[in-house]
């Protein structure tokens, strides 16, 4: 069997399944299982299919069957043009969240915080692009445990620390908090893609019925770990931006709104 032969039986396989993205999904699966970038895949097309490429192509085609996120399988997801390591411990990077990076570096800051690091796509990435001393929190170890091997792999220098929230941080220790806190209401568990809802953390996902748990209690935390003119930039859930909007009215400024692509409003910030 050839190489593009197996590209077309697993797309095949896929989207009789209904996986979205069949083509590409084959290709990053047998990409993967050959350890090879998929540009290798059409320059050899019509070399043989190894015994080994095989048997490790049909378990993550079988995986991806499954239900199992084409990034858990290869153990990788890209941000922001880096490679972050990613596991079931951690949520998958998603595209949208660039629009926090973006919103972030439109502000020249020392010190910054991120709330809920995860894989640290987040922090390791504000490392990178500025020459802010970056500080990552979560409250789950093993997720930690991603974040530092990320940065360490990415070189940079950032900070993890386990607790909930910023409860093991001083106050007014930083120029800006950000975060992709939990936002989906626990009342639309069983509406999800089962992907998601049967193998990204959940602890990363629900926040109460209505989705807002988090946010009312990482708003103030903010406020706390703020110095004042500090900076608080927020990813939203669907239909999050007015109660959350609401909750900053009171005691914080300038509050601005970033849609994403689909112009559905996507990131909120405000000075403390």
């Amino acid at each position: 069997m050839t190489l593009q032969t197996a590209l077309q039986q697993g797309q095949k396989l896929l989207t009789d399944a209904g996986i979205l993205a069949p083509r590409l999904t084959a290709e990053v699966l047998l990409a993967h299982a050959i350890a090879c970038p998929r540009s290798w895949l059409y320059a050899h097309s019509d070399e043989e299919l190894k015994e080994l490429w095989w048997i490790h192509y049909g378990r993550y085609l079988h995986q991806r069957l499954e239900g199992i996120p084409t990034q858990y399988i290869t153990g990788t997801q890209e941000f922001f043009g880096r490679d972050f390591r990613v596991t079931p411990d951690v949520l998958i990077p998603r595209p949208e969240t660039e629009h926090l990076i973006e919103a972030a570096l439109k502000f020249s800051v020392s010190t910054i915080l991120d709330i809920g690091t995860g894989s640290g796509s987040i922090a390791i990435t504000l490392a990178l692009e500025t020459e802010a001393r970056v500080t990552a929190t979560d409250i789950s170890l093993p997720a930690l445990k991603i974040g530092r091997d990320n940065s360490t792999r990415l070189a940079a220098l950032v900070d993890f620390l386990q607790c909930d929230l910023g409860s093991a941080l001083r106050d007014h220790a930083f120029d800006m908090v950000v975060s992709n806190p939990p936002y989906i209401p626990e009342t639309d568990r069983a509406t999800l893609q089962h992907e998601v809802r049967d193998h990204e953390p959940g602890l990363a996902l629900f926040a109460g019925d209505d989705g807002l748990a988090v946010y009312a209690r990482l708003i103030p935390e903010a406020k706390r770990l703020l110095k004042p003119g500090g900076r608080l930039i927020l990813e939203l859930g669907i239909g999050s931006l007015a109660p959350v909007r609401e909750m900053l009215a009171p005691t914080w400024r300038d509050i601005e709104v970033l849609p994403d692509l689909a112009q559905i409003p996507r990131v909120i910030s405000a000075t403390r």
